[in-house]
C-alpha cells in the first residue's frame, strides 16, 4: 500500500493532519522575531581605474554624441 492510498482511504484522518500542520505553522510564524528597525548592511562596491597620465579635471569639450555614421568621431 503506497501512501497516496493511505491518504485517500482515511480522509478525517488526512483532514486532521493538514488541520495540524497548519495550526503549527501559525503558531511558529507568529513566534518569529521581528524588530521594527533591524541592523541591515548595504553592499558596497568600490571600482579603482589607474591611467597612467591622466587627470580628473573635466574635457575641455562635452563629449561627443554617437551619429548614424559608420566611424567613430576622431579625437581632438
Amino acid at each position: 500500500m503506497n501512501i497516496s492510498q493511505t491518504f485517500i482511504e482515511r480522509p478525517i484522518a488526512t483532514s486532521l493532519l493538514m488541520a495540524a500542520i497548519a495550526l503549527f505553522g501559525a503558531v511558529a510564524y507568529r513566534a518569529l522575531p521581528v524588530s521594527d528597525l533591524p541592523n541591515v548592511d548595504l553592499p558596497t562596491l568600490l571600482v579603482t581605474a589607474s591611467l597612467p597620465g591622466a587627470s580628473p579635471k573635466p574635457w575641455p569639450r562635452p563629449w561627443p554624441h554617437h551619429s548614424r555614421t559608420s566611424s567613430p568621431p576622431s579625437p581632438a
